[in-house]
Formats: structure tokens, C-alpha cells, sequence
């Protein structure tokens, strides 16, 4: 398997129009026998995701850098990853039916089209961007993603304590809450990372303190975001057909096991191993740019 970015973007990076990809056909004749280990390689990595997801989060830290190894254009890895974890989430919202169903219907109609509205305005932005200009941002977007995700609990503790004490949300701290969304969704549909922790965030700011009910929100309008982007760039032909059929194959299994052998693992050191992870990949992407000049 060649892992070199370098020569697999050499021709992307020098046009900087949305590479067209091929009409979805028959998934065996879109597979070259050379490129098998390519498939197996991003199995692996899907069931690693969708296992970090399960215990901790994390997964687009292997997901979406995998299709970038494999060689796939920016744009297209970054659609074709969303659409590999937007099952796992869509499923998870059965799960929180129960709590979903306390909250009052017009502040989640608020935070749904919120949701809808930035999703599909941020997966509309990823498409009008170069393939260069993504792959120049991989870096910093990895780093913040890596470090909201290190900081998560410090940024949590920090605002159940003022929220504690805090008056309940008025109306202008709600509308407030709703352009923020707007704000996390955009940024939900362009690139993702680190979205549940911000989702968190703007749930913990609008005088929310049940964790069920906040990650059954979380889990709701992550699949919003990403089911509006994944329209969008299933219109804009967007998405590697095997590569996803793969990959979500993969995050199902790996989601599966994470959830049944989580329980025996200490979450510390699932983490740390997240965390390390996302630094070394932000590290890699960066002496990359350097490389390349």
C-alpha cells in the first residue's frame, strides 16, 4: 500500500476545481484488484472509529485521514467520511427516544432548523473550496479538534459551574443559543471534528445540566447536520461509493464491539490514545505542508 500523499496529490492540488468523480455503477468494476488492500486498510479503520466513538469519541481522528493515505482528494474523503459515520449516529437517536420526547417541541424545532440550515450551508462551502485550500486547513483543523476534544472536560466543568450560577436561559440567551448553532452546524458541515464536544458546549450555555438529555440532543443534531450534508454531496456525486460501503460497514462492527467490550476498558487511556493520535496527525500534516513547499 503507498501511504505517500505527496505523489497521490501531485496532480489534485495543480487544479483547483472539484475533481469529477465516476457515476455510481456496478461496485465491483469501480474496484481494481490493485487497490483491495487499500479497502481492507480502511475496514480496519472504520472498525477502529466506530469502536472510539462508542468509548469515547474520536472517530473522525482515523476515519477521514485513512481516505487521505489512500489517496482520495480532500473533498471527497471528507463527504465520503460523513456519510460513513452518519449511520452510526442516525441509529444512536432510537436509542435516546425516550429523552428526546421530554423536550418541549419548539426549542427543538429551533435547534433542528438550526441545525438544518448550517449543515447545509457549511457542506455547500466545502464543495465551492479548492482541493488545495481544504488540504492547507487539514492541519489546523486537526489541531483544533484535537484540542477541544484534550480539553472537553475542563470546558464542560467550567460551564455547569456557571450555569449553576446563572438565572434560568431567558428569551434572548435561547436566540443567542440558536445563531451559535447555526454557527457549530455550519462548521458541522464543512468539516466536523470535534462537533459533539461544541454541541455539548452550546447545550451546557442554554442552561441544560442532564447529561442524557444533553447527549440525546448532541445525538440528534449530529445526524441533522450530517444527513443535510450527506444530501448535499450525495447531489454533488461528492462520494467514493466503495470506500463508504466499506467504511460503514466497518464503523457498524467496530461500534458494536466498542459498546460491548467498552465497559472493561478505562476511558482515560482510550483518550489519551485519541489524543495522541490527533496531535501526531496534526504534526504529520504539518511537516507535509513544509515538505511540499
Amino acid at each position: 500500500m503507498n501511504l505517500s500523499l505527496g505523489v497521490s496529490y501531485k496532480n489534485i492540488l495543480s487544479n483547483k476545481t472539484l475533481p469529477e468523480m465516476p457515476p455510481f455503477v456496478n461496485i465491483s468494476s469501480m474496484i481494481p484488484w490493485k487497490r483491495l488492500s487499500h479497502l481492507f486498510f480502511l475496514f480496519g479503520a472504520a472498525v477502529l472509529g466506530g469502536a472510539l466513538n462508542a468509548v469515547a469519541g474520536g472517530g473522525s481522528f482515523v476515519g477521514f485521514p485513512s481516505l487521505l493515505f489512500t489517496g482520495l482528494p480532500p473533498i471527497q474523503a471528507n463527504a465520503t467520511n460523513t456519510i460513513a459515520l452518519w449511520p452510526g449516529s442516525l441509529a444512536s437517536v432510537g436509542a435516546y427516544w425516550r429523552e428526546l420526547a421530554q423536550q418541549k417541541r419548539g426549542f427543538l424545532l429551533l435547534l433542528v432548523g438550526s441545525s438544518l440550515v448550517g449543515g447545509m450551508l457549511g457542506s455547500l462551502l466545502l464543495l465551492r473550496t479548492p482541493q488545495e485550500t481544504l488540504f492547507n486547513l487539514i492541519p489546523y483543523l486537526l489541531l483544533g479538534t484535537t484540542v477541544l476534544f484534550a480539553c472537553r472536560t475542563l470546558l464542560t466543568t467550567r460551564l455547569r459551574w456557571l450555569v449553576r450560577e446563572n438565572k434560568p436561559p431567558s428569551v434572548p440567551t435561547l436566540a443567542g443559543g440558536a445563531l451559535a448553532q447555526l454557527a457549530i452546524a455550519l462548521y458541522g458541515g464543512y468539516f466536523g471534528g470535534g462537533l459533539g464536544i461544541l454541541l455539548l458546549a452550546i447545550l451546557a450555555i442554554m442552561g441544560m445540566e442532564n447529561v442524557h438529555q444533553m447527549n440525546s440532543l448532541k445525538t440528534l443534531l449530529t445526524s441533522c447536520i450530517n444527513g443535510v450534508a450527506v444530501v448535499t454531496f450525495l447531489c454533488a456525486g461528492t462520494i467514493a461509493w466503495p470506500q463508504a460501503i466499506v467504511m460503514i460497514s466497518g464503523a457498524i462492527l467496530g461500534g458494536y464491539g466498542g459498546a460491548f467490550y467498552g465497559r472493561k476498558i478505562e476511558q482515560r487511556w482510550v483518550r489519551l490514545l485519541v489524543i495522541l493520535v490527533g496531535f501526531s496527525l496534526t504534526l504529520y500534516f504539518f511537516v507535509l505542508q513544509k515538505v511540499r513547499g
